[in-house]
C-alpha cells in the first residue's frame, strides 16, 4: 500500500473522531425558556458543539453540560437574550448533577423590533457563543 493511501486513510480515521457524537452517557441538560429555544434544538447544539477531545479529557462519567437560554421581546419590541453554558461535575453514584461549575459562559444580545423569529435565531446565535467559550476553555483546537 502506497504511503500516500495510509495517510489519507489515518487523517479520514481522525477526523472522523474529531466529530464524533457525544458518548451515549453523556448528561446533557437544557432548562431554556421554550419560547426561544426547545429543549431538543438545546441539546442538539451542545452535543455537537462538544468536540471528542473535551469528552477525552473530560470523561462523560464525571462531567455534564447544564444550558439555559432566556429573555424574550419587551413591550418595546426589542429582544433581550441571555445565553449561558456550565460544564458540571458529576455526582459518583446517582449520576447526578452538581451545581459547582467548573466553567460557565455566559453570552446576551439585545435587537430592536425583532419577530419572534429573529428573536428564537438570536438565542440559538447566543447560545452557540457560549458554548464555543466554554469548549475553547478546556481544549485547545
Amino acid at each position: 500500500m502506497k504511503l500516500g493511501n495510509m495517510l489519507a486513510g489515518a487523517v479520514l480515521l481522525i477526523a472522523q473522531q474529531a466529530f464524533a457524537a457525544p458518548p451515549a452517557k453523556a448528561v446533557l441538560l437544557d432548562f431554556s425558556s421554550s419560547a426561544l429555544i426547545d429543549n431538543a434544538s438545546a441539546k442538539a447544539m451542545l452535543a455537537e458543539g462538544i468536540p471528542a477531545k473535551v469528552w477525552k479529557v473530560y470523561p462523560a462519567s464525571k462531567w455534564g453540560f447544564v444550558s439555559q437560554v432566556e429573555g424574550g421581546i419587551t413591550t418595546a419590541g426589542t429582544c433581550v437574550v441571555t445565553a449561558r453554558v456550565m460544564m458540571v461535575p458529576l455526582t459518583g453514584t446517582l449520576k447526578a448533577v452538581l451545581f459547582r461549575p467548573e466553567k460557565i459562559a455566559t453570552s446576551f444580545d439585545a435587537l430592536t423590533g425583532a419577530t419572534a423569529g429573529k428573536c428564537q435565531a438570536l438565542a440559538r446565535a447566543k447560545l452557540g457563543e457560549a458554548l464555543e467559550s466554554v469548549v475553547s476553555s478546556l481544549v485547545k483546537s
